[in-house]
């Protein structure tokens, strides 16, 4: 019997991490499904999905938690049985606007509000040409009941535009 683990990893930025980590989870015999690594700040941070025999669970935890003495900071999170899948995003949406303090919790809300899960968010910062201020940037997944018709999501996203002031595109895949 398997078990799914959520790994959390942090660390200073060097080669060599995603191989140290893949060596532990190979070596105990796991499987890497799926995973989101990025660099930010200097710093090495992702999520990665793994699933284990139950009977090397316990050593796998282990040698994963001794990374620590290199500087890798890993936490795992148990996976219940039955929650290791979970129903495909059936939309793509894009937001581009001045950035503020609050932005990702005002679009978050905005989504919310309409029963719209955001499955997967990636947001950046750049500046305007010439004058330089400051431009916020996101994209991501959404997972939108499926009720909701596209033109009727489409209504909706320009009214969470025009509340938040950005330009907010969505797009059915």
């Amino acid at each position: 019997m398997q078990k799914h683990y959520i790994l959390s990893v942090t660390s200073d930025d060097k080669p060599g991490l995603v191989e140290a980590i893949a060596s532990v989870v190979e070596g105990c015999g796991g499987n890497w499904l799926e995973s989101r690594l990025a660099h930010l700040s200097g710093k090495f941070v992702g999520v990665v999905r793994i699933a284990i025999e139950k009977s090397a669970a316990e050593k796998l935890l282990q040698q994963l938690k001794a990374l620590k003495q290199d500087g890798i900071d890993i936490s795992a999170a148990d996976i219940p049985s039955g929650e290791t899948s979970k129903a495909p995003s059936n939309a793509r949406f894009s937001a581009v606007g001045p950035d503020r303090s609050g932005i990702i919790k005002e679009i978050s809300r905005a989504f919310s509000r309409h029963n719209i899960n955001v499955e997967e968010l990636e947001s950046d910062l750049s500046s305007m040409p010439y004058s330089g201020e400051p431009i916020f940037e996101a994209r991501g997944t959404l997972s939108v009941p499926a009720d909701l018709e596209l033109r009727s999501l489409h209504e909706k996203m320009d009214a969470i535009a025009n509340d938040l002031g950005l330009d907010l595109d969505v797009e059915a895949i």
